[in-house]
């Protein structure tokens, strides 16, 4: 199983429109944050975690073929998006998204010219299936797990797919959902800056959360230029725990 990074940024995106601090005006290419998301390839599938603003962007260079499924953890606007973006991808047939139902009715508002009945020629083909944190579900022979996470007061997603998980928009994870997450080899958690957050998890409160899974090899994302300069954040990182970057490639 392959996992690729193609965006670890928030919202705004790294650099910010109009900051001139020194991760924005960095010439390190891993202080360019896209908008956070992440792509899975397995034996038989190739999964996408939410669809990005950025999402044309990031799949420019990626070799073009089908995506098996789309899985989006929230309905806010940085990880839905480039909704519209799939539309080439939708030569290979529908795209299933698999998303919670106040995310599907969240789709159906913001694009609905994709799921009326007389939708015109070119619109995305995409199915929604609908999902909830309580009922694993299989994309081809690949099964995924949905994980409940709390973004503030907002019930949202993160997901399992065999021994990866990808939690974002943490601020706190129910007790009962770590059982899920027990004997991962490779855990994605969001941590946005330094400093408090009412809806996001400090990076301080993402290494605790992480180091209470205890998975293998951890690595941060949906990181803000508040979070600092990469390089030299992850070098005071713990073993086994480091920041993401765009473009990255992890093999499992």
């Amino acid at each position: 199983m392959k996992v690729r990074f193609l965006g670890t940024g928030t919202s705004t995106g790294v650099p910010e429109v109009g900051c001139s601090c020194e991760v924005c005006m960095s010439a390190d290419a891993k202080d360019k944050r896209l908008r956070c998301s992440v792509q899975v390839e397995t034996g038989d599938s190739r999964i996408i975690i939410d669809c990005t603003p950025d999402f044309r962007l990031q799949m420019m260079d990626l070799p073009f073929r089908k995506i098996d499924g789309l899985l989006i953890t929230h309905e806010h606007y940085d990880h839905v998006g480039g909704m519209d973006d799939l539309r080439p991808f939708c030569r290979f047939g529908a795209i299933d998204v698999f998303a919670e139902t106040k995310v599907k009715n969240a789709l159906m508002q913001r694009i609905p010219y994709c799921f009326g009945e007389d939708r015109y020629t070119g619109v995305p083909d995409i199915r929604i299936r609908t999902t909830d944190a309580l009922h694993p579900f299989f994309i081809n022979d690949t099964e995924v797990i949905p994980i409940r996470v709390m973004h503030y007061k907002l019930p949202i997603l993160g997901f399992r797919i065999k021994n990866f998980a990808y939690l974002t928009d943490v601020k706190f994870l129910p007790d009962e959902e770590l059982i899920k997450l027990n004997d991962l080899d490779v855990l994605v958690v969001s941590a946005l800056r330094k400093e408090k957050h009412l809806s996001h998890q400090t990076l301080n409160e993402a290494l605790a959360l992480a180091k209470k899974i205890g998975a293998g090899q951890t690595y941060f994302t949906h990181m803000s230029h508040q979070v600092g300069l990469h390089k030299a954040v992850d070098m005071k990182l713990p073993t086994s725990f480091s920041l993401a970057y765009d473009g990255l490639e992890v093999f499992l």
